[in-house]
């Protein structure tokens, strides 16, 4: 007849502790990554720098008239023109109402 070993094993207690030492951790992993997650959508100025790209393009073909203004999800955009030094200069600002972000661009135009 085989005789079994008796296997050590942990108690009820061990099992605990190290059972909500592991969901803190988690928890604590879990927070910060969704405070990277959402800082990171909150700075995405992609679709905005786009926009103002191709505000830029069609001022350069003539199909933009100035002063201009509009909206674009939580931005406000306008572009405005005026001299600087003797030489014309085209102005796109975009305001974010939510975050009060500012972007803006400059454009010289030569003459």
């Amino acid at each position: 007849m085989v005789v079994l070993k008796k296997i050590q094993a942990s108690t009820l207690m061990e099992t605990l502790v190290a059972t909500v030492l592991i969901v803190i951790v988690f928890v604590i992993a879990s927070m910060t990554l969704n405070s990277i997650f959402s800082s990171s959508i909150k700075n995405n100025t992609r679709a905005i720098e786009a926009k103002l790209n191709e505000l830029q393009y069609l001022k350069l073909n003539n199909k933009l008239e100035l002063p201009y203004q509009d909206t674009f999800g939580d931005w406000n955009i306008s572009a405005e023109q005026y001299q600087d030094n003797n030489q014309m200069v085209v102005e796109f600002e975009a305001n974010n109402t939510v975050t009060n972000k500012t972007i803006v661009i400059k454009q010289h135009e030569s003459k």
